[in-house]
């Protein structure tokens, strides 16, 4: 069994972007990220003090939009209308979720989709479909660098993934599917999701579920890759699968802290980098 080191492959994509970034800087060109946080939940808090933590790493210029929790529609999209005519910001990045009041999705479709670098609005969505895409949602292009990172040839390998959200599960399956995978995804739903898994050479878990992956829902020698962050009955942070009765079946496994968590923020970085060179028709 191998641990995948997330932070390990994080920092070696930032010091990747960081040093195109200074290549941008020579033309005149710093690449601006500006990120919207509404209300004050504490979890998304400590997201955006990292992404503005990474934005300083990478020598990006970054601002930061903390609204009230009571901030109307109006106001939120008027927020959205002015940063997508800023020509300094060239990704907008709407921390998710808002309070209840607010519409996410009126929001997604209101960012241009050409500073959309978290890729959730419906022109990048179907570009990711039909393969032909400028930006990669941040969580499944970090499980997809991961992956890489353990020389597995993803070509050709059974992959099942385990929950089927707009974020991590429908894109992860398309990402992996485009890289020749056999991919099955499954959800509460599935029926005899033990035997679905178990045939798997790659598994995602992505179900928001503590420990739910058991050591007999895993296939010898199975590359497993962990999204979840959840707190475990001691208050722990742990992920989907568990973790010390499943890393000696698996040839290579994600931790929680410290797997997937690093390099949904570093693709974030490099999904501005390239939405700064898109904008200034830079190939």
């Amino acid at each position: 069994m191998n641990i995948i080191d997330g932070k390990a492959v994080s920092a070696a994509v930032k010091e990747q972007v960081k040093n195109e970034c200074d290549g941008l800087k020579a033309k005149g060109i710093t690449p601006g990220l500006a990120v919207i946080i509404v209300g004050d939940d504490p979890a998304s808090q400590v997201y955006v003090r990292n992404k503005e933590r990474a934005c300083e790493e990478c020598g990006f210029y970054s601002e930061k939009y903390a609204l009230p929790e009571n901030t109307t529609q109006e106001e939120l999209n008027a927020l959205v209308d002015r940063l997508n005519k800023d020509s300094r910001i060239n990704g907008i990045l709407c921390q998710l979720p808002l309070p209840k009041h607010l519409d996410d999705k009126e929001v997604i479709n209101r960012i241009d989709p050409i500073k959309d670098v978290d890729a959730f609005h419906p022109v990048n969505v179907g570009a990711i479909m039909i393969g032909d895409y400028s930006f990669l949602p941040c969580t499944p292009a970090g499980v997809m660098e991961l992956i890489k990172s353990t020389g597995v040839d993803i070509s050709g390998k059974k992959a099942v993934v385990i929950g089927r959200s707009n974020i991590v599960g429908k894109p992860m399956a398309m990402l992996l599917l485009h890289s020749n995978a056999t991919v099955e995804i499954t959800h509460s739903k599935t029926a005899d999701l033990k035997e679905v898994t178990k045939t798997a050479d790659i598994l995602v878990a992505a179900i928001g579920k503590a420990k739910f992956v058991t050591a007999d829902m895993v296939k010898e020698g199975a590359v497993v890759i962990d999204v979840g962050m959840n707190r475990d009955e001691n208050g722990k942070l742990c992920g989907d699968v568990d973790f010390e009765n499943v890393k000696d079946k698996c040839s290579f496994i994600t931790p929680v802290p410290g797997g997937v968590g690093p390099m949904t923020i570093s693709m974030l970085m490099r999904n501005t980098l390239t939405a700064a060179k898109i904008q200034n028709d830079i190939k």
